[in-house]
């Protein structure tokens, strides 16, 4: 499916390599003898671009396949009802790749939710997210939106944040094409992105666009100054699932200058939360984000956000609702968002 007739060939924006987070080499550089040499001695040249490659490939047994007999049933096979389907999304570098999930029946003017996937902000793709995104679609009724956004180090903030209002203004405009009712929209998102989540009702607000309805925020990052929290200190050093190199990594390739940690967003705890939408947050206890989630909860309370949920699970880490069947705690933590979602009229 195409949301832009004419414009098949143009480009999917999260494809696009030359970002403007490419270390560039310049030959007239007087000090390329220097890097010459250092391209003899390691390649990629630049530490950032050596650094994101085994991130990349080893992330979801993309360097090597993994036996399907080890892996959890995969959606198509939990959720056979769940239609999915390929939109593409104009935006001004090209098309921006969603797949939409249908749950089944020909209703129309389904409430829907704008997905991010998680990732660091630096892989990743709606594919790997597909399990929470069909069991949200067939356990609420709802569509479906998963983005495809561009990612750093190529294209730091705010690219991503830039792609997903674009297919928000357009699942607002033209929501009925996929079976959705735009005017009931929550935006939701992991990890990386649950920040992208959290930031996108204000970058929508201070762009005079309608804001969304809810969100529902899987241990989103809302505050790039980790170090501040207890949670972060004592979890983050040695964390296996995220750490605290990890972290530092990310953000670096994501916001580049120190100026944008604070940038309101990129952590939204620090932002005017005044008119943010109905908020639902998970995390459990041994995740190192555990604090920053409590905080931003905090402060979307004193704000005067009415409906605002941080379901917390006592020893589980970051990602435990990623793996179907693994964790209580993760189908507690859908039962929860489905709960929300029908106390604020999106289910």
């Amino acid at each position: 499916m195409s949301a832009n007739v004419g414009e098949e060939t143009s480009p999917f924006v999260d494809q696009l390599a030359d970002g403007p987070g490419v270390s560039r080499i310049d030959p007239s550089d007087p000090a390329s003898p220097m890097y010459r040499l250092l391209a003899l001695m390691r390649s990629p040249v630049a530490l950032r671009d050596l650094m994101i490659q085994p991130v990349r490939t080893g992330y979801i047994g993309q360097e090597k396949p993994i036996d399907p007999a080890l892996l959890p049933k995969s959606a198509a096979e939990l959720y056979p009802d769940i239609r999915v389907s390929e939109l593409d999304v104009p935006a001004p570098l090209g098309r921006i790749r969603c797949q939409v999930f249908n749950p089944p029946g020909v209703a129309a003017g389904r409430s829907m939710m704008l997905y991010a996937h998680g990732g660091g902000f630096t892989l990743g793709q709606s594919e790997d997210t597909a399990y929470i995104t069909s069991r949200i679609a067939s356990e609420n009724g709802m569509v479906v939106v998963s983005a495809n956004y561009r990612l750093a180090p190529e294209w730091p903030f705010p690219a991503c944040l830039d792609d997903c209002l674009e297919v928000l203004q357009w699942m607002q405009k033209n929501g009925a094409t996929v079976g959705g009712d735009g005017a009931r929209i929550a935006v939701g998102g992991d990890s990386a992105g649950g920040n992208i989540a959290a930031a996108l009702p204000l970058k929508a607000r201070d762009a005079g666009l309608p804001v969304p309805q809810a969100a529902v925020l899987l241990a989103p990052i809302t505050d790039f100054f980790f170090e501040q929290y207890e949670s972060f200190e004592r979890l983050a050093p040695l964390g296996i699932v995220y750490d605290a190199a990890f972290i530092g990594f990310i953000r670096g390739a994501y916001l580049v200058h120190g100026k944008n940690w604070g940038h309101p967003h990129a952590s939204p705890v620090r932002a005017n939360l005044r008119g943010y939408p109905a908020t639902f947050i998970a995390t459990g206890t041994a995740d190192p984000l555990v604090d920053d989630n409590h905080g931003f909860a905090q402060k979307l309370r004193a704000a005067g956000v009415t409906e605002v949920e941080h379901l917390v699970r006592e020893g589980m880490r970051h990602g435990f609702y990623f793996f179907p069947g693994m964790f209580k705690q993760g189908d507690e933590a859908f039962a929860a968002v489905a709960k929300f979602l029908e106390r604020t009229g999106l289910a």
